[in-house]
């Protein structure tokens, strides 16, 4: 399959709250609104946020989902954004902000429909796990 684009879309039962938070906290702009559908940008990244009763939702799956996503935003200095969304911001802190031998330092809150956010920065993992890598993803233009 050759793609054009790939991006998560976030089901909810409240769509303007929703895009204030990925708006307000990560960055994200408006580039298509309705009261049903938004479509965000960041750069070269997307996501959008979907009515979930919407009538493109199949019936059986109008429902917000909130179980078995996480959404994954790496970022250049983890500690800065730890400040600013879980110190100053409040936003709810799931998991504190920790390093990790696999090679990643971040920290887990949530969205207000309960969709985890990992804000990561890439680190160097431990020996153990290093040689499990198939790139080299702890290169400078990750630090």
């Amino acid at each position: 399959m050759l793609m054009n684009s790939f991006y998560p879309v976030i089901m909810t039962q409240n769509v303007t709250t929703t895009t204030e938070f990925y708006t307000q906290y990560f960055g994200f702009e408006k580039v298509f609104e309705d009261d049903w559908y938004v479509s965000l940008k960041n750069g070269s990244y997307e996501l959008a946020i979907l009515d979930a009763s919407h009538s493109t939702v199949p019936d059986s799956f109008q429902r917000p989902i909130q179980g078995g996503l996480i959404l994954n935003f790496e970022v250049k200095d983890v500690d800065v954004e730890y400040k600013q969304l879980i110190g100053k911001d409040n936003l709810p802190l799931h998991l504190d902000i920790r390093d990790e031998d696999f090679g990643q330092r971040h920290f887990i809150t949530s969205d207000p429909n309960g969709v985890l956010i990992d804000v990561i920065k890439i680190i160097p993992p431990s020996a153990d796990f290093a040689n499990q890598y198939n790139e080299d993803l702890w290169s400078d233009e990750k630090k």
